[in-house]
């Protein structure tokens, strides 16, 4: 079994090389500063571990959503341009335009290789919020990578636990597993993204997965931080699932073998 590295670049944007195929969610390659949404203002606090230019050609971006600057920023957008593939939510697709595609949830597409080899992305639920946000949050979506080297790999992009992720968990026998966590709060006293209970239930509903998280450090609306997630799953006896990323560094993941066939 090939293997399977992941370099944290900065809060929810991650190089995964994977199978042969290199992908990139969410890019955020801005400096740290300030944008202004129409409802809200968001602060980056600290800047890319890498900058675009050093990361190379990928063969698909997977964003999650396109409509908040702490997942798709300026120099993102810049990014897109030169990516393969681009996959996202289909409203995002239309607001974006060009070479970008729209997935529903439980949409799938295929990445192939020069040396035969094909990875299936499908796209899962998300929610951004609690129940009845979606009018304000808009549409977001995560992805499962799966080939027949390797257990598959959930992104989870900017959603809650709710009942579409423990659907993800029936679907896929997962062996990583990449929340994006840090309980994201903007307005009202409802978190956004995952907060450390909503990692721990994720870790429950994957139990055979490596928990590697993003999105958890470098913006000023994150009310928890990777070392948060860290006394929490130690705590619960979770720990030795955890991985944490080190900013910039390439680092390999080992998941569980799949299931052997009958």
């Amino acid at each position: 079994m090939s293997s399977l590295r992941i370099t944290l670049i900065g809060g929810p944007t991650a190089l995964i090389e994977i199978d042969g195929f290199r992908l990139l969610t969410d890019p955020t390659f801005d400096a740290p500063g300030a944008y202004q949404l129409p409802h809200v203002r968001l602060e980056k606090l600290t800047g890319p571990a890498l900058a675009a230019g050093q990361v190379g050609p990928v063969d698909a971006v997977l964003l999650s959503h396109d409509q908040h600057s702490d997942n798709l920023d300026h120099s993102g957008k810049d990014f897109l341009r030169q990516a393969k593939r681009v996959l996202t939510t289909e409203a995002g697709a239309k607001r974006l335009g060009g070479h970008v595609e729209g997935l529903a949830p439980w949409a799938t597409t295929e990445l192939m290789g020069k040396d035969g080899r094909s990875l299936t992305i499908t796209a899962t639920p998300a929610r951004h919020g609690p129940a009845g946000i979606e009018p304000l949050s808009g549409d977001v979506i995560g992805f499962v990578l799966s080939s027949k080297e390797r257990s598959p790999v959930y992104i989870s992009g900017d959603t809650v636990w709710f009942d579409g992720v423990a659907e993800v968990a029936r679907r896929f026998k997962a062996g990583v597993v990449l929340p994006f966590a840090g309980a994201a709060q903007t307005r009202g006293p409802f978190h956004l993204t995952m907060d450390t209970n909503d990692t721990i239930e994720t870790a429950r509903a994957f139990p055979d997965a490596v928990i590697v998280p993003l999105h958890t450090d470098g913006w000023a609306h994150f009310r928890q931080s990777a070392s948060d997630l860290r006394a929490s799953f130690d705590t619960l006896g979770f720990g030795a699932r955890l991985k944490l990323l080190e900013p910039g560094v390439a680092t390999v993941i080992e998941p569980p073998h799949p299931p052997a066939s009958s």
